[in-house]
């Protein structure tokens, strides 16, 4: 019984899209957002290696000044202590 409520349920949607494709401005409409949508997905799979670079440099050089992800990375490196310091001394 529940299939029979599903295969209506998705004939409904069927004839809902068909009859909204029916008019050209809605075809219209619906082609220019699967191009856009699949322009955005391209060039987000097709970026350079360029654009990641500001992420690479900042990973591989720290500013001395900033103080926040200075702070971030001394916590960081005194994880392992912490844990070397408890499982020794419990």
């Amino acid at each position: 019984m529940m299939a029979l409520g599903r295969n209506v349920v998705l004939l409904g949607v069927g004839v809902a899209g068909v009859s909204f494709l029916s008019n050209k401005t809605n075809r219209g409409k619906v082609k220019d957002m699967w191009s856009n949508a699949k322009a955005k997905t391209v060039g987000f799979w097709n970026r350079t290696v360029s654009e990641l670079d500001p992420v690479i440099e900042k990973a591989g050089h720290p500013d001395p000044y900033d103080h926040d992800d200075n702070k971030m990375v001394d916590e960081g490196a005194m994880y392992g202590v912490h844990y070397y310091n408890n499982a020794k001394h419990g």
